[in-house]
């Protein structure tokens, strides 16, 4: 009979060369690591302060905008008034003396020379915007939000993701520990068989067949301590340690779960995904404001005062500072404002639709998980009376070969059949956790996970036949070949 099992092995890189030294962690304790040395998580950290900076930056909208300038120009000419322009330009008639007029019309005076620098401040307070200001805070304050929303929806990704490296090292552990067990029980099968083929009790070919079986067990050993080696390499990676990590916690099953009502409503409440669409719903709400406020004026108060103009006639002539209200009327504007507004209202629809399928969604999700996980469980219980089938199975063998009733076959098929429904019984272990921590990373309680791995109540691994209980079966049938041998040589 050939053992059926495909290692549950997730490796990172191939061939990686392990460090000499081991750090021992538990579950929980690998979870902090995770959380302190992943550098995707560090990666959705600073995605969030770069969108509450860029919220505080829009809090500066509600402020004026003062602007320092200096100014140099370069005239064609000079700007001059002459007396005749000055004559010309008066509609009043007045009475000038005769001697006077022929000097005013030949005179002038230069107004601006053609070098002309100036320098102001100039200050603007929008006072009424149409709420385009208050929506871009608004907007703002969602992308924060999503930022949020999508690192914690990392953070339960990362989870799911370490449960699938640190339990496949656990349970790639157990299958080496498996396959050492039947190593050892077809080594001693192998020296039994040498003995009785020196007493003429079995054929040749029984021998061969014990020792071909263990060769492929000592093969079947070493490839899976190959796979323990890449599995446990890939979860040091992971975890950015230096040591190689060497899992404490075991594989267990809990005798119950909550109640699924409990899980899908947590995960309706909490689940980052919703939050996401959330917060797109108030961006597109946010647009829609913004798309309204282009319908209705924009009030500011603006100033100036002016620093340097010169002595020209006419900085002497201009004010030196000048405050006012201004009025923009937006009448007709290329942006095609009516679509717009349209457009973010169908955002707004489409985001509801897409929270309605969502939450549909997450409840198939977490029912289907839940039921996963009750099926492993039910696995496992099951699987813990054909483990006792197969040890007894294997010691009734182990007799019969020893008497001559069975073959050397018999014996190989019931010691891996024992080892599959043992590997199987670990699977539904692992797949139990899989699930469990599925569960609780939807539902946001990734921190619970001690109180399941604490439970009284939980089950763990089923112990296979033990070393000494192999060898007192072996020295049993033994002694009973032995006195057949007697028996037969008298």
């Amino acid at each position: 009979m050939k053992l059926k099992f495909k290692p549950i092995v997730i490796a990172l890189v191939c061939g990686l060369s392990l460090p000499v030294a081991a750090q021992e962690v538990t579950f929980n304790q690998a979870w902090h690591l995770l959380m302190q040395q992943n550098n995707s998580l560090a990666a959705g950290q600073a995605n969030v302060d770069r969108y509450k900076n860029l919220q505080v930056a829009k809090q500066s909208l509600n402020l004026p905008s003062v602007t320092l300038s200096a100014n140099y120009t370069r005239l064609d000419d000079d700007v001059t008034l002459s007396g005749k322009q000055i004559k010309d330009s008066i509609t009043t008639p007045i009475t000038l003396p005769p001697i006077s007029i022929p000097a005013l019309a030949n005179s002038y005076a230069t107004l601006e020379e053609k070098d002309v620098f100036t320098s102001s401040i100039r200050a603007v307070w929008p006072i009424f915007t149409g709420g385009k200001i208050i929506s871009a805070q608004s907007i703002a304050a969602a992308q924060t939000d999503e930022a949020r929303a999508q690192l914690e929806m990392e953070r339960q990704a990362r989870f799911e993701d370490l449960a699938k490296y640190y339990f496949g090292v656990v349970l790639s552990k157990q299958v080496v520990q498996t396959y050492q067990s039947v190593e050892q029980g077809l080594e001693q099968h192998a020296l039994f068989a040498a003995k009785l083929e020196q007493q003429g009790q079995i054929a040749h070919v029984e021998k061969l067949q014990a020792d071909a079986s263990l060769a492929k067990a000592k093969v079947d050993r070493k490839k899976a301590q190959r796979d323990l080696q890449i599995a446990s390499s890939a979860l040091t990676q992971i975890l950015n340690q230096s040591q190689t990590v060497t899992p404490t916690s075991k594989l267990f099953i809990n005798s119950n779960l909550p109640p699924l009502s409990a899980f899908t409503n947590e995960t309706l409440a909490s689940y980052p995904g919703l939050s996401i669409l959330d917060a797109k719903e108030k961006q597109a709400k946010g647009l829609t404001d913004v798309e309204k406020s282009k319908y209705y004026p924009d009030v500011y108060l603006y100033g100036n005062y002016n620093l340097y103009e010169g002595d020209s006639i006419t900085a002497q002539l201009t004010p030196d500072w000048f405050v006012g209200v201004g009025v923009s009327v937006p009448l007709l504007e290329t942006s095609g404002r009516s679509g717009q507004l349209e457009a973010a209202h169908s955002a707004v629809l489409q985001i509801t639709h897409l929270r309605a399928q969502a939450k549909q969604d997450l409840s198939v999700l977490v029912q289907k998980t839940y039921l996963e996980a009750e099926q492993s469980m039910e696995e496992v219980k099951g699987l813990n009376a054909s483990i006792e089938l197969a040890q007894e199975n294997l010691r009734l063998r182990r007799k019969m070969f020893s008497q001559g009733l069975s073959n050397s076959l018999d014996v190989v098929d019931a010691e891996l059949y024992l080892a599959s429904i043992q590997t199987q019984q670990h699977v539904a272990r692992f797949n139990y956790l899989i699930s469990l921590n599925k569960l609780l990373a939807l539902s946001g309680k990734m921190n619970t996970f001690s109180q399941y791995e604490n439970r009284p109540n939980k089950t763990v691994n089923t112990a296979r036949l033990s070393t000494h209980e192999l060898t007192t079966t072996h020295e049993l049938t033994k002694q009973g070949s032995t006195k057949q041998g007697e028996t037969h040589v008298h």
